[in-house]
């Protein structure tokens, strides 16, 4: 759920970007005080220091789609990966607020090395580091899954090493047995990697933070089943995992923390339980009985519980509320007609009624309506009205904009979402009718929503998703959402529009190439409103994630990097019995 670009940014990026990406956090994250009825607690976190030891219970109500490092690219499953299962060559440091958009160095001893004017880069491992059976971690085994992020086989991962790297054209990754050679990345020992860039990419060391840049040994490789029991390099390893009912994570005992400045690996087992229906978790968490002091929730907090949590002191002490980061948007099939003609993608805008949504998504203590792509943590803090629609819609401008596009009467078309995106679709097929668009809603399992609308035969003319960025630079956001190039028949993921427009394509790249941060925001923001016009999803909301937490809960808060998720690399319990 994350992306951009050059040289002089280098040092910009943390101060400017930080500033801009209070960035994936809220506007007071790890400041305390009281945000739109939501307290947090002092600096942000939640039952101060952990103690170690003890069993952390995570509630959830899905399976993770995807584990394997090199198809992990949604929120909140990078979370989960990159902070208990594998290392990345950079990560982020583990606090609320301004101090968690701080890179630090991980499996490197530092944040990468740049020469040829950014288009090399490179990394030296540090001693000591090993996997769970205790071999060591060599820095082939980050170009050999750098180098499956290629493969076909392994759809929906990051791509930005598709992207960066000098790779051959029509490079299929090493599953066939084809490995890259060193025109894209050099492997001069056991500890050197060196990534060669097809331009210069001065924010190269944020990008390895990406699960992509963490280990796979060859010799464990299992293909599209790698995904149920990646081979660890962090702090915990997987001991069992039922898919869809039950993953426990042990400690991890060939981890060292001397090696990892981030992790602190409090629990000594954590159970994620993937049973829960409904309301069923906060209900749990509001009672706030038994070994459910020491959970915490994975997913959001239900619209329908938030009133009850909000009106009781001692649980609204346990909610956790920051800024995603993120725009939820609805995303309109740009291949599938009537969504071909822009004309009547632009009049979605004025049909949708983004206050009624806003409700359907909790209220306006937890979402901000959205009126553009990007978001404010990437519009350095202020958020950009580009048609200046009022909240509620204008029904009978989408009318008109309509008729002038051919569709007097309106159309019929369906909408895909997850189960627990009923009650916002509703809301949307609601404000739509009012413009004589008629919709259908059809609802699946949120591990299969991806499979679905990133499959072009499958795929229907409306789907309700969002987009994050991966770090703090508004190129991991336009260029992942809106570049046509790289839009895929089968296991598309990122565009979801299947938009492509040859101009914005162009876009991209001269902004990607410039050198100048203060001009590259200025032309972002540009193209945003560019690609505003075309229309192809209609921005709805920019959500804080509200998480409950047990009694007995150390160490939780909202990360701005997590979109707002739980950071698990610091988080525990208050006592252990």
């Amino acid at each position: 759920m994350n992306r951009r670009s050059h040289v002089a940014l280098a040092a910009a990026i943390a101060a400017s970007l930080t500033l801009g990406l209070g960035a994936c956090s809220s506007s007071n994250s790890g400041g305390g005080g009281d945000q739109a009825g939501v307290t947090t607690q002092g600096n942000g976190i939640i039952g101060g220091t952990p103690v170690k030891g003890g069993t952390l219970t995570i509630l959830s109500n899905q399976d993770f789609d995807q584990l394997d490092p090199a198809r992990n690219w949604t929120m909140p499953v990078m979370d989960v990966g990159v902070r208990m299962l594998y290392r990345t060559l950079t990560t982020f440091k583990a606090a609320p607020g301004a101090d968690g958009l701080k890179l630090e160095a991980d499996l490197a001893t530092d944040l990468g090395t740049p020469s040829d004017n950014a288009r090399t880069w490179t990394f030296h491992l540090k001693d000591g580091l090993k996997y769970e059976d205790g071999t060591p971690i060599v820095a082939d085994d980050i170009k050999y899954n750098v180098e499956r992020s290629f493969s076909p086989e392994l759809p929906g991962g990051p791509d930005y090493a598709v992207r960066y790297l000098n790779a051959p054209a029509g490079y299929q990754g090493p599953l066939g047995g084809q490995r890259l050679g060193p025109e894209a990345i050099e492997v001069p020992d056991a500890k050197t990697i060196v990534f060669h860039l097809k331009r210069p990419v001065a924010e190269f060391g944020y990008t390895v933070s990406l699960p992509t840049f963490s280990p796979v040994p060859k010799a464990k490789e299992t293909g599209a089943n790698y995904s149920n029991h990646p081979v660890s390099s962090g702090p915990y390893k997987i001991e069992s995992y039922d898919r869809g009912k039950r993953m426990v994570l042990v400690r991890n005992t060939e981890w060292d923390a001397a090696t990892d400045p981030v992790r602190k690996a409090y629990p000594d087992r954590i159970v994620v339980d993937q049973t829960l229906k409904g309301t069923g978790i906060a209900d749990r968490l509001i009672a706030d009985q038994g070994d459910d002091k020491n959970a915490v929730s994975y997913v959001d907090l239900t619209p329908a519980k938030i009133s009850e949590v909000l009106t009781n002191p001692e649980v609204k002490s346990r909610l956790i509320s920051e800024s995603g980061g993120c725009t939820t948007m609805l995303e309109m099939n740009t291949t599938k007609a009537p969504f071909d003609n822009a004309q009547v993608r632009r009049a979605m805008q004025y049909a949708v009624d983004k206050e009624s949504f806003t409700a359907a998504m909790g209220g306006p203590a937890f979402n901000e309506i959205a009126t553009t792509y990007l978001p404010p943590a990437l519009t350095s803090g202020a958020p950009v009205d580009h048609f200046m629609i009022k909240p509620a819609g204008d029904p009978d401008k989408a009318k008109q904009l309509l008729a002038d596009a051919g569709f007097p009467n309106g159309f019929d078309t369906e909408l895909v979402t997850s189960t627990g995106g009923k009650q916002q679709a509703e809301a949307l097929q609601a404000a739509l009718k009012r413009a004589g668009v008629n919709v259908t809603i059809t609802t699946v399992d949120p591990t299969a929503v991806n499979s679905i609308v990133g499959d072009k035969d499958k795929q229907p003319g409306l789907t309700q998703l969002g987009w994050c960025p991966d770090y703090p630079s508004a190129a991991t956001f336009l260029p992942m959402i809106y570049d046509g190039r790289l839009v895929k028949d089968k296991g598309n993921n990122g565009n979801m529009t299947r938009f492509n427009d040859p101009g914005v394509n162009a876009e991209l790249d001269r902004i990607a190439a410039m050198d100048d941060l203060q001009k590259a925001n200025a032309a972002w923001l540009d193209l945003d409103a560019r690609i505003m016009d075309a229309s192809p999803a209609v921005p709805l909301v920019w959500q804080k994630k509200p998480l409950l937490v047990g009694s007995n809960i150390a160490g939780a808060f909202g990360s701005p990097i997590w979109s707002g998720q739980i950071d698990y690399a610091v988080i525990g319990l208050k006592s252990v019995k």
